[in-house]
């Protein structure tokens, strides 16, 4: 590897979803490259806004060549509506970032990953985003922070380091 390895990370979502890119220099230490959130309007016909959240990944996976594309999976609630819309918005970000190497995680992995406790809340996991960063204050809006969140855990899977180190 001659650089340093770039993550995107995605929080999906139809009406916002996360996006953050980070570069991992080292093994515990990353520097934020860009980060934001794709937002749609519910005026919308449903399949315009996939079109929209696809093409704003694609675009970004053209821009950035990520390594690695992390993606946050699905926490199915009570709500099965907005279950299905977002499990289509997250099979449209799988679709644009096909030709890079994919990596999904649970809520609960992302929280242990990120602060060593899987009943972590949003808050603590910003506040380690920002520390794991050295930012001066929490990234916004807070879909971008989870998102973030997601690469940095990629960043610091051991699953994914040692599927590195067999792949080199």
């Amino acid at each position: 590897m001659s650089g340093p390895e770039i993550i995107l990370g995605i929080d999906p979502g139809l009406a916002t979803c996360g996006y953050g890119l980070v570069a991992a220099k080292a093994r515990r230490s990353f520097e934020l490259v860009e980060n934001g959130a794709i937002r749609t309007s519910s005026d919308d016909p449903l399949s315009t806004r996939l079109e929209e959240i696809y093409s704003s990944v694609k675009d970004l996976i053209d821009r950035y060549e990520p390594d690695k594309v992390a993606v946050e999976r699905i926490f199915f609630s009570n709500n099965q509506k907005t279950a299905v819309l977002v499990a289509q918005a997250r099979g449209v970000i799988l679709l644009a970032s096909a030709n890079r190497e994919i990596t999904n995680y649970s809520p609960l992995e992302i929280k242990k990953t990120i602060t060593g406790y899987g009943k972590a809340n949003k808050r603590q996991v910003q506040v380690m985003v920002k520390r794991l960063l050295s930012l001066q204050e929490i990234p916004k809006p807070a879909d971008a922070a989870d998102a973030i969140g997601v690469a940095l855990c990629c960043g610091l899977d051991r699953r994914s380091a040692i599927n590195q180190q067999l792949n080199e």
